[in-house]
């Protein structure tokens, strides 16, 4: 049989050359291995985080005033008077408001005590005495009597005012007037549709005959008095 190796030659021969080489190698590939860097190409931010700074509002103008100097301070006189003390100067006089033991201490009877005398308005539905029409003096329920003397009186001086007439007119006229402490009538007030019907319905209340005032506790007080004057046409 024919042997497959040549006997002539030593394979062994650079084993250890061959081995060390290999090793070199294996050892150069790994550290070029651990040390291999790679870089992105792409950015290292995100684009959509780009947001335009817009203003929503109008930024107002801001507007700078220059405010005014302030004013000298007052200059003061080249020439000061001196003034003698022979010169006569009235000297303001302090009252003590110390009380004084030398003085006599009142009794409660030497004290007077004005009264103050009051003009009370008592309305006509709380008046104990209403005031007294004239014919109404010996009449029992002399409210009644007042009420409708009033009413007579205002139909007997009624006259429709012309103006009133020719514009077709009408509407009712609020009145209230005040009966005196001396029985007079005063402070005549209205409110109406018209000027027009106003003065009608204060020249009927002026022509009031003067009454026996109102009494209150036994005092002649004001009481006030209220009545409406109707204007309408036939």
């Amino acid at each position: 049989m024919k042997p497959k190796k040549n006997p002539n030659k030593d394979e062994n021969k650079n084993r250890s050359l061959y081995f060390f080489i290999g090793l070199a190698l294996a050892m150069l590939l790994t550290y070029v291995a651990l040390e291999w860097k790679t870089y992105d190409t792409t950015h290292g931010y995100d684009t959509s985080m780009n947001v335009i700074d817009e203003l929503i509002e109008e930024v107002p103008i801001i507007k700078h005033f220059k405010t005014p100097p302030p004013p000298p301070p007052p200059v003061a006189p080249e020439i000061i008077e001196v003034i003698s003390d022979d010169d006569d100067t009235i000297e303001t006089i302090i009252v003590s408001t110390e009380s004084n033991h030398e003085e006599p201490i009142l009794k409660i009877e030497d004290i007077q005590v004005e009264e103050i005398v009051e003009n009370p308005i008592v309305p006509w539905i709380t008046i104990e005495d209403v005031p007294v029409f004239p014919g109404c003096e010996n009449e029992k329920d002399k409210r009644a009597c007042f009420q409708k003397m009033i009413r007579k009186h205002i139909n007997k001086n009624f006259r429709y005012p012309k103006r009133a007439q020719e514009i077709g007119l009408e509407g009712k006229v609020h009145t209230m007037f005040i009966i005196q402490k001396d029985g007079s009538i005063g402070q005549v007030q209205m409110r109406g549709p018209h000027k027009a019907l106003e003065l009608e319905a204060a020249r009927i209340i002026n022509k009031l005959p003067k009454m026996k005032p109102g009494k209150q506790r036994g005092n002649p007080v004001k009481v006030p008095f209220t009545i409406p004057i109707t204007f309408k046409l036939q």
